[in-house]
């Protein structure tokens, strides 16, 4: 890595911890209930409406049917209004009703946190659609994600109650009191820096200079015809306008990122001008991905009465994503070894003229992309300043890692720690087993019970990615979807899987997903990465909340010093990427091997 890739990823690791330190104070109030009177008092009112209150605790399965009937409700509403939208208000663009497969593979990615988007935003959604559907649902995923995390945060404190909170509390301080005042603060400095918000119709401008451009020739199927050697058939067109896409981008954007969605207003997402212009606005952004997962981290610490095990977890997190990013970056410094300076010999030099820049904006460069890469991927966010399927083999390899190990390397907002504290009680039963004594974390037992539950929510995506990647490959409707043949083909057939299971978002985009096979098999995916792994991490809080906290004896194994770290880190990566390996082997690995075996 060069100097100015070492600085930048330590500005960015020093003003995380600068801004996650104090917001992780506030969330460990807002999960406790000690908030301002004021506060209290707003939201009660809030709560007599819903037929709750503050005061009416829940047992996990009661918390359970509330978050999965809520949000079922909210794939139901996100696609009656896409169904809907050509007969609905604000729609200047007369945007049509967007397709069964695709309205329903969207309403569950907005769901969901995962925000996959296979359809072009500024050509497909209203305005109504985008504000009432996808930004909302912006919010309310992410709010459930944190109210996830609480539940099994008090879990690990209560003192055999057996009650976990409210959810319906829980969804709404989250929302209320740290999701909309953040979003609104980041919205405002973004409209600052160039990002637009209005309501205007869409801009048509006359360019300077006549553009030619290319694009695929379509079939009846909406697929892109292809020659006999499998190449898609162009059409050479020629332009002399534009049209420039207007819309209320910078309210979706400030959620987009604080909750670790990553579903862009445009098509091309953080890469686009509109979305993310300057090189401060792409720094900001890259912050506030991590800015609630790492708070969080202390949250846990001080909730559970020891901000040593706060500290354990974000290290443990923090050591993984920075192996990352010295992975990526200089993988993508040296580029294609097949593409040498002229005069060259290409025997004697392996690294490409100013790096791997294919599917990079030059106003971020290789640095400022890898590292967004990396962030957005350890992250359940998505959102995109570089286009991973262009990234080298090794580059791409990265990003696919990140989120196979379960996006746990501070993940989304909740999801990231309730995931990572999954693999820390894995952990402590696997030390429990070595020593000959039942285990234990935090003063609770660690049981039969909560290691089946454990076990199902660390296997249940790894089966979801596996067994989907399988049918798509074997299946002629998966393979048509298929751009570039070979290793990088099959390469994006498990990124997508992966990121549809583990809640991502983003995208090999080669791969044409928006057909009706991969919109149902990854809505599907999305649905059960998503709850098959809240369920059981509810039941194992149920579980937790129920026993008695046990006093720290001679025999109780440290979970605050490098020895369990260096445990967490291993469980996280030989449990959780183990079962990946021989997939990445016919992808990534090999793709990287022949690549260089070619130079």
């Amino acid at each position: 890595m060069s100097t100015s890739a070492w600085g930048q990823l330590g500005l960015f690791l020093v003003m995380l911890l600068l801004a996650a330190w104090p917001l992780g104070r506030f969330l460990a109030a807002l999960s406790a209930g000690r908030l301002p009177g004021w506060m209290l008092k707003t939201e009660a009112g809030l709560y007599r409406l819903a037929g709750t209150s503050a005061d009416k605790p829940m047992n996990w399965s009661q918390y359970a049917l509330a978050l999965l009937g809520f949000n079922a409700l909210g794939v139901l509403v996100v696609y009656a209004l896409q169904r809907l939208q050509g007969w609905l208000p604000l729609n200047p663009q007369g945007m049509a009703a967007v397709s069964p497969d695709s309205a329903f593979n969207t309403a569950v990615s907005f769901v969901t946190n995962t925000n996959w988007q296979g359809y072009v935003g500024e050509a497909t959604m209203s305005y109504l659609t985008q504000m009432l559907a996808l930004t909302v649902q912006n919010f309310f995923s992410a709010a459930t994600g944190v109210a996830v995390v609480f539940a099994l945060i008090r879990g690990f404190a209560a003192r055999s109650t057996g009650h976990i909170g409210n959810f319906w509390v829980d969804i709404t301080r989250v929302t209320a009191w740290l999701l909309v005042p953040l979003s609104l603060v980041f919205a405002v400095f973004l409209v600052g820096q160039g990002v637009i918000q209005n309501f205007d119709t869409y801009q048509q401008v006359t360019t300077l200079e006549t553009q030619s451009y290319q694009q695929p020739k379509l079939g009846q199927d909406g697929q892109p015809l292809k020659d006999d050697k499998g190449t898609p058939v162009m059409d050479d067109l020629k332009t002399t306008t534009q049209t420039l896409a207007m819309g209320p981008v910078a309210s979706q954007e400030a959620i987009k990122m604080i909750g670790t969605n990553g579903g862009g207003f445009f098509n091309a997402n953080s890469a686009h001008p509109y979305e993310n212009p300057t090189a401060l606005s792409n720094f900001l952004q890259m912050l506030v991905i991590f800015l609630i997962p790492a708070a969080l981290c202390f949250a846990f610490g001080r909730e559970v009465g020891d901000l040593r095990q706060g500290w354990a977890v974000l290290a443990a997190m923090t050591l993984i994503f920075v192996v990352a990013v010295m992975v990526i970056t200089p993988a993508e410094q040296t580029g294609n070894p097949l593409l040498t300076p002229l005069g060259v010999d290409q025997m004697a030099s392996s690294t490409q003229a100013g790096g791997n820049m294919e599917g990079k904006e030059t106003r971020f460069g290789i640095n400022a992309s890898s590292l967004f890469a990396v962030i957005t991927t350890a992250a359940s966010c998505g959102a995109v300043n570089a286009m991973h399927d262009s990234l080298t083999p090794l580059g791409g390899l990265v990003p696919l890692v990140m989120i196979q190990l379960g996006e746990v390397v501070f993940g989304g907002v909740g999801s990231g720690l309730y995931g990572m504290l999954i693999f820390a009680i894995l952990a402590v039963f696997i030390a429990g087993l070595m020593i000959g004594r039942t285990p234990e974390y935090l003063g609770k037992k660690i049981e039969a019970y909560e290691m089946k539950m454990t076990s199902i929510a660390i296997l249940v995506t790894p089966i979801v990615v596996l067994v989907g990647t399988a049918i798509a490959v074997m299946a002629d409707a998966g393979k048509v979807g298929i751009a570039n043949p070979g290793a990088h083909g099959f390469s994006e057939i498990l990124y997508a899987f992966s990121s549809a299971a583990n809640n991502n978002g983003s995208a090999f985009a080669g791969l044409s997903a928006n057909t009706p096979f991969y919109n149902v098999m990854l809505g599907l995916a999305m649905w059960l990465g998503r709850f098959g792994v809240i369920v059981p991490v509810l039941a194992i809080a149920g579980a937790l909340a129920r026993k008695k906290r046990l006093a720290v004896s001679a025999g109780t194994m440290p979970t605050h010093g490098p020895l369990f770290v260096t445990l967490l880190i291993g469980a996280v990566l030989l449990v959780g990427l183990l079962n990946y390996v021989p997939a990445l082997a016919l992808g990534p690995v090999v793709e990287h091997l022949m690549l260089w075996s070619a130079k």
